[in-house]
């Protein structure tokens, strides 16, 4: 039985090297001239990095205005891409569901922002 494709192996110092952290959605709004459907975020990562934007293609499960206030997961040191007139400057974290739509990585209890994934 296979477990699927194989899977390159990293060190924990590859891992250490990318930077996820929590931070709050402070605004959410649709982004209709992105390719493919997604909604722009602004986000709170707290003092030491500050608001950073975010293209997120989470339209099938999630509407702009229930994602304010909500505490999302970012990779913080990727560089910034353009995605059509906007700067993404974080990559937001899920999951793809069966039918390929994206599934925000969840936190279940409340963090500071800014908070490292360790």
């Amino acid at each position: 039985m296979s477990d699927g494709p194989a899977r390159a192996e990293i060190s924990f110092a590859d891992f250490e090297k990318v930077d996820i952290r929590v931070g709050t959605v402070l605004t959410a709004e649709p982004f209709p001239e992105a390719r493919k459907p997604a909604i722009k975020l602004r986000i709170d990562f707290g003092s030491d990095i500050g608001e950073k934007k975010s293209s997120a293609q989470i339209t099938v499960h999630y509407q702009p205005e229930d994602l304010v206030g909500r505490q999302v997961m970012a990779v913080v040191n990727f560089p910034p891409r353009q995605i059509g007139p906007f700067m993404s400057e974080v990559l937001v974290l899920g999951f793809l569901d069966d039918d390929k739509a994206v599934v925000l990585a969840n936190i279940d209890h409340k963090v500071r922002n800014g908070a490292k994934l360790m």
